[in-house]
């Protein structure tokens, strides 16, 4: 069982927190699964992998039909948690250069349970689609309709690659710069025209509680609280991570980081921003 255990908890943590976009449940998922494998019957794993990821789909269905009802009642607007990779030895440590970028973790929120599993199956984990039907119990065909239906709600395109959204290193450090020297028209000339800023604060930290619309809006909030914390030395500075396997803004202070800030990137101009404040969707952040 610990020989299993090693193998496959990271591929199984990074099924259970695409699936649910939270650490905490992604963990406990895992630790779920495994403790539940002890009364599984050995002839049963045959093929460990599959067996393993449909319990964690199957934990994750029951897990996203609470959560959606929750977040109905969730003060402003929803995001992800987001996931350092600085402990090796981590479970957090499972992000790689194949991994959905953030941006597409928010936009799995439009899918159904059925249309993201197949998705996260499909694009993160590589299954092929007999694969995916052996394991939602569907047929081949029926697991490409929910493919492409995926695609269609996320605003993807079948031929473009999904993974290429996230902010390159120097364009979030140019950012920075732009934002600590107070040139507006530099931030202006980075965000695209239909440029989108979306806050989390959870109701418990200072946040935007509708998304931000328009360069000009934008810019001003960004000038505002961002550039403010930036410039009070000893309180709040800017600095770049790498989260969720892309370069992020991080805002810190003396008691710790206060906000994380991801950039989704559309033919070089800044096209979404989100920024992470709730500050219990920052507690496994560590940097």
């Amino acid at each position: 069982m610990q020989e299993m255990y090693e193998k496959y908890k990271k591929l199984l943590f990074k099924l259970a927190y695409q699936l649910t976009g939270t650490v905490s449940d992604a963990e406990d998922v895992v630790h779920d699964v495994f403790l539940k494998l002890y009364d599984v019957p050995p002839e049963k794993l045959g093929e460990p992998k599959a067996y393993l990821c449909k319990m964690v789909t199957n934990r994750c269905y029951d897990l996203q039909k609470t959560a959606r009802k929750k977040r109905e009642q969730y003060f402003g607007e929803w995001l992800p948690e987001p996931l350092s990779n600085s402990e090796e030895d981590s479970m957090d440590s499972v992000i790689r250069d194949d991994e959905l970028s953030y941006g597409i973790l928010v936009l799995l929120e439009k899918l159904s349970p059925t249309e993201r599993v197949v998705f996260v199956l499909r694009e993160a984990l590589s299954f092929e689609y007999h694969e995916i039907a052996e394991l939602i119990e569907k047929s081949e065909a029926n697991c490409r309709k929910l493919f492409s239906r995926a695609n269609a709600k996320m605003g993807i395109n079948s031929e473009e690659e999904v993974h290429s959204e996230a902010a390159s290193q120097d364009l979030v450090h140019d950012f920075i710069i732009a934002l600590k020297q107070g040139n507006l028209n530099q931030v202006i000339s980075m965000l695209d025209q239909n440029v989108v800023l979306v806050s989390d604060g959870g109701g418990k930290v200072t946040a935007a509680v509708e998304p931000i619309e328009t360069r000009d809006y934008v810019a001003e909030f960004l000038f505002g609280p961002v550039r403010r914390a930036s410039m009070i030395e000893g309180i709040s500075h800017i600095e770049i991570s790498q989260i969720n396997g892309q370069p992020a803004l991080i805002l810190r202070s003396n008691e710790g980081i206060h906000t994380v800030g991801m950039i989704h990137v559309e033919n070089n101009m800044i096209r979404n921003i989100y920024m992470v404040r709730n500050p219990d969707k920052l507690k496994h952040v560590r940097i």
